[in-house]
C-alpha cells in the first residue's frame, strides 16, 4: 500500500507560509491536499486565512511548543488514514513559534503512521528583510532552518543583491545540506517544494552529491554548526547502534538533525539512519549499487557539538 507523502511548512513568523499554503492550494496541478494547521493559543486565526478550497483544514491549537502536539498531530493523521482516498498528500502548516522536532518525530515513533505516511520534506520559508534581526533574538529562526530539507528565501525583492549574498551564506552556516530557492510572495515552482523525497539522505546526495566528502566539521561564531564524518571501512554493527544510541540519549536534545548512509559488515544493504533529537529511526534499504563506492557517511547539525568527540566515537565503530 503507497504511503501518503506529507510535506511540513515551517518559518518563523509573519515568513510567508501561509501564502506558500495558498499557494499550493490554488495552483492547478490536479492533486488533492489534507491540510493540518498548527496552531498557537486557544483561538485559531490562520484558519481563516487559508483560501476556499475543496480541501478540509484540520487545527492543533494546543500551542505547539510542548510536546502535546505530537499526540495532537497522530489523532488527526490516524483519522485522515481512514479515508486516504479523499486526498492525495498532507501539508503540515506549524506555527511561526514552532520548534519543528514534535511534528518530525512523530512520523518516527507511531508505527501506524509511519507505516502510512511518509514525510516528504521540511520546507522553511525565510523572511529575507528580518531574518537576520531573527537569527540574533529568536532561537527558534535558526532551529527551523536548520530542520529544513529546502529553504524559500521569501521577500527578495526587500533587500538588496548583497544582503541577499550574506543572508544565503547565514542560512549555509545552519545548514549546510538544504537548497535555498530564492522568491517573491512565494511565488515558486511547486515541484521545487512537494514530491521532492528530500528527507532522504539519498535524494540528498543525488541533488548534492559533494555534500558529505570527507570529515568535514564545520564551526562558526552561532552554536549550530554541523559536522560530517566518512569512513571508508565496514562498520560494526552492534558498535553503530550502541554509539548513536549513548550518544541521543546523552546530546541528543543537542542534535537537531542528523542523517547517514552506513557500509556495515556482512551486510549487502546499505543502513540509512535519521535522528531528530533523541529519536532515531534506521533500516536496512536498498543494496549497494555495482560500481558504488562502499563508504559510511553521516552529516550532524546541532548546538555545541564536539566535531573531535564525534568522530572518535564514529571511528571507535569501525570493525
Amino acid at each position: 500500500m503507497p504511503q501518503v507523502p506529507v510535506t511540513v511548512l515551517t518559518g518563523y513568523l509573519g515568513a510567508g507560509k501561509t501564502t506558500l499554503l495558498n499557494r499550493i492550494l490554488s495552483e492547478n496541478h490536479g492533486k488533492r491536499f489534507a491540510v493540518i494547521v498548527n496552531e498557537f493559543g486557544e483561538i485559531g486565526i490562520d484558519n481563516d486565512l487559508i483560501v476556499d478550497s475543496d480541501e478540509e483544514i484540520f487545527e492543533m491549537n494546543n500551542g505547539c511548543i510542548c510536546c502535546t502536539v505530537r499526540g495532537d498531530l497522530i489523532r488527526i493523521l490516524s483519522g485522515l488514514m481512514k479515508r486516504k482516498d479523499k486526498f492525495d498528500a498532507i501539508l503540515v502548516e506549524t506555527t511561526g513559534l514552532a520548534d519543528p522536532s514534535p511534528v518530525v518525530q512523530t512520523f518516527f515513533v507511531d508505527d501506524d503512521i509511519k507505516e502510512k505516511t511518509k514525510l516528504d520534506s521540511i520546507t522553511t520559508v525565510v523572511d529575507a528583510k528580518h531574518i537576520l534581526g531573527r537569527l540574533a533574538d529568536a532561537r527558534e529562526a535558526a532551529d527551523q532552518i536548520a530542520f529544513a530539507d529546502q529553504v524559500i528565501l521569501n521577500k527578495t525583492d526587500l533587500v538588496s543583491q548583497e544582503d541577499l549574498a550574506r543572508i544565503e551564506r547565514r542560512i549555509r552556516e545552519l545548514n549546510p545540506l538544504a537548497p535555498i530557492h530564492r522568491a517573491e510572495r512565494c511565488v515558486i515552482d511547486l515541484d521545487k517544494v512537494l514530491g521532492r523525497a528530500a528527507f532522504e539522505i539519498d535524494r540528498i546526495l543525488e541533488l548534492e552529491p559533494h555534500l558529505l566528502k570527507g570529515a568535514d566539521h564545520h564551526e562558526h561564531n552561532n552554536d549550530i554548526a554541523s559536522v560530517s564524518l566518512t569512513s571508508m571501512k565496514p562498520l560494526d554493527g552492534n558498535k553503530v547502534t550502541n554509539w548513536l544510541r549513548t550518544l541521543l540519549a546523552e546530546k541528543g536534545q543537542n542534535i537537531l538533525r542528523a542523517k547517514g548512509i552506513l557500509d556495515i559488515k556482512n551486510k549487502e544493504e546499505r543502513l540509512v539512519f535519521q535522528a531528530v533529537h533523541m529519536v532515531m529511526d534506521a533500516d536496512f534499504q536498498r543494496g549497494w549499487h555495482a560500481g558504488e563506492k562502499r563508504q559510511s557517511r553521516i552529516v550532524f547539525i546541532g548546538r555545541n557539538l564536539d566535531a573531535a568527540d564525534l568522530e572518535r566515537g564514529f571511528k571507535a565503530c569501525v570493525a
